[in-house]
Formats: structure tokens, C-alpha cells, sequence
């Protein structure tokens, strides 16, 4: 069976919200995928699609931050590794540490908050990363942007539905 064909398997055997919960832990979905199949296809309740939503998006951050140190620091003890993380580093602090600089942490909350893709909390977590922002602050803005990423992408699916209703 394939990956996908198992997921989509997983999914429809979970109760509405509990799928919304486990897809919006997932990295390629976040609450921007998970919010939109809770309101459309399950029909859910907006708060609890939402709520079931953020916390699962939440799930994640945690292990992540906390693990994500010990494991590149396991890693760099290779070569092709130490080459990476060394590259990414400097990268990521020659572009963007200015504006890193100016907004703080601030600009993580802002990172996490646009409903993109590649702009989510797991995101989120590697910028915190990279830019060494200590966890406690690293939490509390990841769980900022994503509480307002989800408002923003509820509020324009209910939108969209509203439309979408009136023109039925």
C-alpha cells in the first residue's frame, strides 16, 4: 500500500476530529490543510475545528525544539552534515539576521502566522533553530502564529463558504 493510500485509509476510519487533529500535526498540512477538510468535507464545528486544529499543528513544536539541538549536533559529527548545517547557518544569518535583528521574536510570530505554505510551525521551529531564540520564547511565538494563522484560515474558509452559499 501506498503512503498516501494508507493516510487517506487512517483518516477515514478517525472520528472528524481527531483527523483534523493528526493532519494538522503533519508537516506538509499544518492547520492551513487540516481547517479547510474540518469545515468543507467533515463540516465540523468552526471552534472546534479550529481548536482540534491548533493543537495538533502544537503537537510537534515541543519534541521538536527540544530535540532538534541534540540531533544536528549527533549529525554534524559527519562531514557531509557538518557541511550542511554549517552552510545553512551562515546562510540563514546572512539574509536574514537583520531583520531578525530589528523585530525579534516578534518576527517569528509574524513567520508562523502567514497562512503559506513553508511558513508553519515546523517551520517555525527550524528558524528558531537556526537563530538560537531559547525555548521558552520560541514556544510562545510559535503558539502565537499559529493561533492567529488559524483564525486567518478559518475566518476565509467560512468566508469562502458564505459565498459559496449565497450563490446556491
Amino acid at each position: 500500500m501506498v503512503f498516501r493510500e494508507f493516510l487517506v485509509e487512517a483518516f477515514n476510519v478517525m472520528p472528524p476530529w481527531m483527523s483534523t487533529f493528526f493532519l494538522s500535526a503533519l508537516p506538509f498540512s499544518e492547520l492551513r490543510g487540516s481547517i479547510p477538510v474540518a469545515l468543507v468535507i467533515y463540516e465540523m464545528n468552526p471552534v472546534l475545528a479550529y481548536l482540534m486544529a491548533v493543537l495538533g499543528n502544537m503537537l510537534p513544536v515541543v519534541p521538536i525544539l527540544l530535540f532538534l539541538g541534540p540531533v544536528s549536533n549527533s549529525l554534524r559529527r559527519f562531514r557531509l552534515w557538518d557541511y550542511f548545517f554549517t552552510w545553512l547557518f551562515e546562510r540563514t544569518h546572512k539574509r536574514h539576521s537583520e531583520k531578525f535583528e530589528k523585530y525579534g521574536t516578534l518576527a517569528l510570530v509574524m513567520f508562523v502566522s502567514i497562512p503559506l505554505p513553508v511558513t508553519g510551525a515546523w517551520t517555525g521551529c527550524i528558524a528558531s533553530f537556526v537563530f538560537g531564540i531559547k525555548f521558552r520564547h520560541a514556544l510562545l511565538a510559535i503558539l502565537s502564529g499559529v493561533l492567529i494563522s488559524g483564525i486567518i484560515v478559518t475566518s476565509l474558509i467560512l468566508s469562502g463558504i458564505g459565498v459559496v452559499g449565497i450563490v446556491n
